[in-house]
């Protein structure tokens, strides 16, 4: 699926109506992209909920980091996934099974998995592959410039 496109308004809306995302992956170290990814979306009022069974039960974000997607409470509007692509078809799975409210499944950049994609488009939930929803939020809200970052400096030099 590399290529893939997806319209602006279609990630607006997505964005939009995402409340709660379960970050499948996630890590405590506060280097790693899935760190920052899901810290970010809590800074922007999205409830975050950290998935790693390497580290149920600790705290991130002010939610308790759950082993897998069965033990997510609540309802979760969208999967966030920070795994190697052949381990996407389980979560799929268990995010179709545990999850009735799910809207959208996302994968990170560099996670496609089409027959798992396939899947949860069958079931009606939309399916994001190989991007980030905090550089897609940033870039639809203004908040890239033209290197991708916005780091607040001004410099004259190259």
């Amino acid at each position: 699926m590399p290529g893939m496109s997806y319209s602006d308004q279609h990630l607006r809306t997505i964005l939009a109506q995402t409340k709660t995302v379960a970050v499948v992956g996630v890590s405590m170290n506060p280097v790693r992209p899935s760190y920052y990814v899901a810290r970010y979306l809590s800074l922007k009022g999205f409830r975050v909920i950290p998935v790693n069974p390497g580290h149920a039960g600790k705290r991130l974000f002010g939610e308790e980091v759950r082993a897998g997607l069965s033990e997510v409470p609540g309802e979760v509007d969208m999967v966030d996934i920070f795994r190697r692509p052949e381990a996407v078809p389980e979560i799929v799975d268990e995010a179709l099974e545990r999850l009735p409210a799910l809207r959208t499944i996302w994968m990170q950049i560099g996670v496609e998995h089409a027959e798992a994609a396939a899947k949860a488009e069958a079931r009606g939930v939309d399916v994001v592959q190989n991007r980030c929803p905090k550089i897609e939020y940033q870039r639809l809200h203004g908040e890239l410039r033209m290197g991708g970052f916005n780091t607040g400096v001004i410099s004259s030099k190259l």
